[in-house]
């Protein structure tokens, strides 16, 4: 550590500062396995049960022009959490990644995975269409992955509280993502190149419910925690 000035608080800030890098960074790892869970499952399980393919490289092409942003700018732009100066000091040999650390993001992963094969066997199911039901899916994934984002952005508040805290990164991968989808979705001639047929409102509905009650067992799990 090297100080650039005769103030002893500067210690302290640089103190803060890498605490909040190394949260933000353990946050970044925990979304980043989380959200491949659902990607890798939803690849492989239609393949296994002879079911329509489900992704293309298209999709997932769409799927990492979201991750990437989101783990290198809108993670590493969060502010640190509240108490964090309040903390002891963690100790040196202090792994990373602990085992409940991706315990959590594995169960995060595989939520996720359920929502999205229920959603898509149902779908087939009730004889929709494959281009339906595979549009219907994937809002619900990328509904799911923006969810990650959100519920991710910090382990002590919900997804409401965390709202107060500014993020302008966060908001533009957002907004740019939900835009993209409504094209891939709605517009016939984007949605060709993801074989996608627009589903009805209710179906899209559906599709998002099932995208967010995929990652709702973790905010219960913030609130028992917090309590």
């Amino acid at each position: 550590l090297v100080l650039l000035d005769d103030d002893f608080a500067s210690i302290a800030e640089a103190i803060r500062l890498g605490r909040r890098i190394y949260d933000n960074l353990r946050k970044a790892m925990s979304y980043l396995l989380a959200v491949h869970v659902p990607i890798a499952g939803l690849t492989l399980v239609p393949v296994l049960f002879g079911w329509p393919l489900l992704f293309f490289p298209v999709h997932v092409a769409f799927l990492e022009f979201i991750i990437d942003p989101a783990c290198s700018i809108a993670f590493e732009a969060e502010r640190e959490e509240p108490g964090t100066m309040r903390k002891p000091p963690r100790r040196p040999d202090e792994p990373l990644f602990t085992r409940g650390m991706v315990m959590l993001a594995l169960l995060q992963g595989v939520t996720v995975l359920a929502a999205g094969l229920a959603l898509y066997a149902g779908a087939l199911a009730h004889g929709v269409g494959e281009n339906v039901a595979r549009a219907m899916t994937f809002t619900t994934l990328v509904v799911a992955n923006i969810a990650l984002i959100f519920t991710n952005r910090s382990w002590e508040r919900s997804i409401i509280g965390s709202l107060a805290t500014p993020n302008l990164a966060l908001w533009l991968i957002t907004g740019l993502a939900t835009t993209c989808l409504l094209l891939a979705v709605f517009v016939p001639v984007v949605g060709e190149l993801f074989r996608f047929a627009a589903p009805t409102a209710t179906q899209f509905a559906i599709a998002v419910a099932s995208g967010i009650a995929g990652v709702l067992w973790f905010e219960a799990w913030k609130f028992l925690r917090a309590r």
